[in-house]
């Protein structure tokens, strides 16, 4: 009997996005939801992942800016799509162990936000994370992340 953690989320080719695939869990109206779609592309194999979102209006503060909340909730889920996109975490279960973030600059909702995250090193429950949260107008955050994936033993 196969467990339905064992691939919680789905990461299928993106059919309007060549190279991009789409990553999300497999259960609506979770949290996550509220970036669909999240694509990721794999940039430099098992090392750096792009991960883009298009955020909504509604993750604005009252400034009309990208609500700093909304920007660390998809730093946070850009760790884990990004470690898909270098190849680990393919069942989706782990749990953010740290998390620190800069903020560098507002985001704006209604253009393209990428994470550019670097795996910096994976053991066998763990993975070390790293990157940048892009607009096109620049960077507007770093982060540092720390990841335990969730029924590994090694």
């Amino acid at each position: 009997m196969t467990d339905e953690r064992e691939i919680a989320f789905d990461y299928l080719p993106d059919p309007n996005n060549a190279g991009w695939m789409i990553w999300g869990p497999r259960q609506n109206g979770r949290f996550n939801t509220l970036y669909n779609p999240v694509r990721v592309r794999e940039e430099e194999p098992g090392r750096v992942a792009r991960v883009r979102v298009l955020p909504d209006e509604i993750l604005t503060s009252v400034t009309g800016k990208m609500h700093g909340g909304a920007t660390a909730g998809f730093i946070d889920i850009a760790i884990f799509a990004g470690a898909r996109g270098c190849g680990i975490n393919e069942s989706g279960f782990a749990v953010t162990i740290d998390l620190s973030i800069q903020f560098l600059a507002p985001g704006e909702a209604g253009r393209n936000m990428d994470a550019v995250v670097e795996l910096v090193r994976e053991t066998g429950r763990m993975a070390f994370l790293r990157g940048t949260v892009e607009q096109d107008f620049g960077v507007i955050a770093t982060f540092m992340a720390t990841i335990r994936k969730v029924g590994q033993n090694r």
